[in-house]
């Protein structure tokens, strides 16, 4: 190997370094490029969930919830390094990425599913058992999309939104 050989891959290690150091510093995954803050706002739907039965006033508020993607979660947010979480997203494994998607498109569909059966005119019995069986199915896909964002390798394949909607109505 050349001198300028060795130097351009020192370089080049220590360019990696310092980009996976900046990412762990702004609590992205530097092995796989996510960020674990995107499944906050999969977390505040779920608290609200789990807050209708002794709060039935927070329905108001779970219906005006609604679902943003990856890139709209960091455009919108506040998180201090949401360019550079972006631009993390973009570069991640496609792979990875096509499962934390399929990840949140099921719990999307739960959540607009389970919006969509709740109304002021049910009983608050009904919207509470509603609530808890979406959350509790909410809670495991947000465990697997931490997996995914994690680098678990047994993060699994995520079900199809249909299929998550199919439980809940078995369930509710």
């Amino acid at each position: 190997m050349k001198y300028q050989d060795c130097a351009d891959a020192l370089q080049a290690g220590a360019a990696a370094a310092d980009s996976a150091a900046r990412l762990a510093e702004a609590n992205i995954n530097p092995a796989t490029g996510l960020a674990s803050d995107y499944l906050n706002h999969f977390n505040e739907a779920i608290m609200l969930l789990e807050m209708l039965s002794s709060c039935p006033d927070c329905l108001a508020d779970f219906l005006g919830w609604r679902a943003k993607s990856y890139r709209e979660h960091f455009e919108f947010s506040r998180f201090k390094s949401r360019h550079l979480a972006i631009a993390a997203y973009d570069a991640a494994d496609p792979n990875l990425r096509a499962r934390l998607d399929a990840l949140a498109d099921a719990m999307t569909a739960i959540l607009e599913f389970t919006r969509t059966a709740m109304s002021p005119a049910i009983p608050l019995n009904t919207t509470a058992a509603l609530a808890e069986r979406a959350a509790t199915l909410l809670r495991s896909l947000v465990a697997r999309a931490g997996a995914v964002i994690n680098g678990e390798a047994d993060a699994g394949k995520p079900p199809s939104p249909q299929a998550m909607v199919d439980r809940l109505m078995k369930r509710a």
